[in-house]
């Protein structure tokens, strides 16, 4: 017999399994269900304490192929200031209005989610 918990759905369930040679096997006892330990959840992720007026959020998970802006650096709407890769593309992340750059809050080869902050401009 093999003890296996299983996830359908985020509800955990304990299954135990009989291994049968031949094809067939005898009926099993009938057993008491077990209960299953209860689901963790992942603990939400604190962001950093950022300053900046506008924060330059990542539109999607990836990994950070270049940094192009550094920080005090003066930007125009639409000025490059990092490449994120993901799904095998190398998606431009742009300045969303004129400003300064506050601060560069990742380095080529970071991983970053959905949501992270990049970059802050003034």
């Amino acid at each position: 017999m093999k003890t296996y918990n299983i996830t359908v759905n985020g509800q955990t369930y304990v299954v135990t399994v009989e291994e049968v040679a031949g094809g067939t096997a005898a009926p099993a006892p009938a057993a008491a269900p077990v209960a299953a330990p209860a689901p963790v959840a992942a603990a939400p992720k604190a962001a950093p304490a950022v300053g900046g007026k506008v924060k330059v959020t990542a539109p999607m998970p990836g990994t950070i192929v270049k940094v192009v802006a550094s920080a005090g650096q003066a930007v125009k709407k639409g000025d490059v200031l990092c490449i994120l890769e993901a799904m095998k593309m190398e998606n431009e992340i742009k300045a969303p209005e004129d400003g300064t750059v506050g601060a560069v809050l990742v380095n080529s080869g970071a991983s970053v989610a959905s949501g992270d902050v990049l970059v802050t401009l003034d």
